[in-house]
């Protein structure tokens, strides 16, 4: 056998067992003897706003029950705000829940940015945060694959249905507390900024 022959066995022999190492990984991760059965309000408290993809229920968003503004947009659309966070990363974070009061599905395309580098289509990614004041806007975040830092996969919103949704912005200095939500298609609201 050549010395290529035995380099290929070799790589085949060992991507198999990687591949049979990470499937027992996966598999161990799954398996339970019941005690980590989720009770009533187990999870309550999760931060992440972000929709799950399958349609299905969907968590709140943080601090749903605190409004700090709300915009109503074209066919019964209403965006509520709970908050408008700075974190110690330099960082706002925008939580929001999405509700159709219209007739009709409801999908956020217009909602995405007009950018072309973004990959999220169903999105908040056309959000922004506008400083009057210092004329300055800010931008939803994006990370190193074109995704916003933002809820995504926003289409199919049912009539009478709620989604949370988040966006993530740089933040503005400290002096700044008052700025502009805004959204295409829908009004800007203004909103303090806490933290």
């Amino acid at each position: 056998m050549s010395i290529r022959h035995t380099t290929k066995a070799r790589r085949g022999a060992a991507a198999t067992a990687l591949a049979a190492a990470l499937a027992l990984a996966v598999a161990g991760c799954g398996s339970g003897d019941g005690d980590g059965e989720k009770k009533p309000g187990d999870g309550a408290n999760r931060t992440s706003t972000a929709p799950k993809d399958d349609g299905g229920d969907q968590e709140p968003a943080a601090d749903s029950s605190k409004t700090i503004g709300e915009m109503k947009g074209p066919g019964g659309i209403v965006v509520t705000l709970h908050s408008a966070e700075r974190d110690d990363g330099g960082f706002v974070t925008v939580n929001a829940t999405v509700t159709n009061h219209g007739s009709r599905l409801f999908n956020a395309i217009d909602w995405r940015s007009k950018e072309t580098e973004v990959k999220s289509l169903s999105s908040v990614s056309g959000a922004s945060l506008v400083d009057e004041k210092g004329k300055k806007r800010y931008l939803v975040l994006r990370d190193t694959d074109g995704q916003c830092l933002c809820t995504t996969g926003l289409s199919g919103i049912k009539p009478n249905e709620s989604r949370p949704l988040f966006a993530q912005f740089p933040a503005p200095p400290k002096s700044v507390t008052e700025v502009d939500f805004q959204i295409p298609t829908m009004p800007s609201v203004g909103i303090t900024l806490s933290g």
